[in-house]
């Protein structure tokens, strides 16, 4: 068992670790302040083979492992985690395509999806159905041109900023089985977006619904087989589960390495305070946390790349626990900046807001317990 990188995994976290520290960490406060995330980074990141990291070489994909993913992600977020995430989003849809898009919509839209030239969101969530997702009620009519698409999507990050949305749709019975996943483009007739949301965090983030009006898309957009819409959904989830948690561990460590430079500069009772006994416990309580969820998350991804049938169990612990985790040490971090910590110059409190939210998506929290429980109690 060897827990170390190997040295092309130590470049890819270099690579991605030095590019989001000179064309992102300057810039995030002032993109979270915008509310957006300038159109211009995305092919830069493009250039990386970020656009596609676990897409087929044959596609034109990076086909990175599981494991290699994470390290990008782990490394990005020490930057900006609301970047970070953004992208996990993309691939997750990324990896969709090319496992399941025909070679007539592949040939016509994956060239422009791997370089970054068209951004994609995913559109699950809807109103009415959120951890329930196969209660989803956007419908999709078959039609002699293709589909008539009517219903909302709620939450969708990217919602009228990115280039194409993958949505999961019904196209048949009520159930999992009546679901499909159809490719809509920006631009197509009868696609609008709601308000933009005001967030607690992931702020430079667009976020709003998708709605779908008498919006027609061709037959060549419908992704994979009909019916299969809500397994191919489930299929990406294992795997951004594991990228945002290393969302929330790098974007965790980087709080925690900004911590300890500032506990070397601050004094109190005329000494820096991090020559206090009691704050170095915290400091190496966080420590073995953080260390803790990295292996963990490790072993995850590793699961997953082998095939293990443990795999989306050992996902979902992860996700819960180093999410949970991130949030931790984050919010301890703000706690010994004391009311510098609160204030936006620090940087601290933007990532206590930005880190709350990995709790949530990607499945809840307590939905990981349910997968968690149920695999437990069947292998009784």
């Amino acid at each position: 068992m060897d827990f170390a990188l190997s040295e092309e995994q130590t470049a890819i976290f270099d690579m991605a670790h030095a590019f989001g520290q000179e064309n992102i960490a300057p810039f995030a406060r002032q993109w979270e302040t915008d509310g957006t995330i300038p159109k211009t980074l995305w092919p830069q990141i493009g250039e990386l083979g970020f656009g596609a990291l676990y897409v087929s070489e044959d596609s034109g994909g990076s086909n990175l492992t599981r494991l290699d993913a994470t390290l990008v992600f782990e490394a990005l977020s020490m930057a900006c985690p609301s970047v970070a995430a953004f992208l996990s989003i993309h691939n997750m849809c990324a990896k969709m395509l090319d496992n399941f898009a025909d070679d007539d919509l592949k040939a016509r839209i994956m060239p422009d999806v791997l370089s970054l030239n068209t951004v994609l969101s995913y559109c699950l969530t809807e109103p009415g159905s959120g951890s329930d997702a196969a209660a989803l009620k956007t419908r999709a009519e078959r039609t002699n041109e293709g589909y008539t698409l009517n219903g909302t999507k709620a939450f969708i990050s990217g919602g009228g900023y990115s280039d194409a949305y993958v949505c999961m749709v019904r196209t048949g019975q009520d159930g999992p089985k009546g679901i499909s996943t159809v490719y809509v483009e920006d631009g197509t007739p009868g696609l609008s977006f709601g308000a933009l949301e005001q967030k607690m965090g992931w702020k430079s983030q667009p976020t709003a619904q998708v709605q779908f009006d008498d919006c027609k898309i061709p037959a060549g957009n419908l992704v994979g087989t009909e019916g299969d819409g809500f397994k191919y959904a489930m299929m990406g989830l294992d795997g951004g589960r594991l990228n945002i948690s290393a969302c929330s561990l790098g974007a965790a460590q980087a709080g925690l390495d900004m911590t300890l430079q500032y506990m070397s500069e601050r004094k109190a009772f005329g000494q820096s305070i991090d020559r206090f006994q009691a704050l170095q416990f915290r400091l190496a309580d966080m420590e073995i946390e953080l260390q803790a969820a990295r292996t963990f998350l490790r072993q995850a991804a590793w699961k997953l790349d082998q095939g293990a049938p443990d795999a989306t169990k050992f996902c979902a612990m992860a996700k819960k626990f180093v999410t949970e985790t991130g949030s931790k040490v984050v919010d301890q971090c703000l706690q010994l900046h004391g009311g510098y910590g609160y204030l936006a110059d620090y940087g601290i409190e933007k990532l206590v807001r930005d880190l709350r939210v990995h709790q949530i998506l990607e499945g809840t929290n307590e939905i990981m317990r349910v997968i968690v429980s149920r695999q437990m109690l069947a292998n009784r």
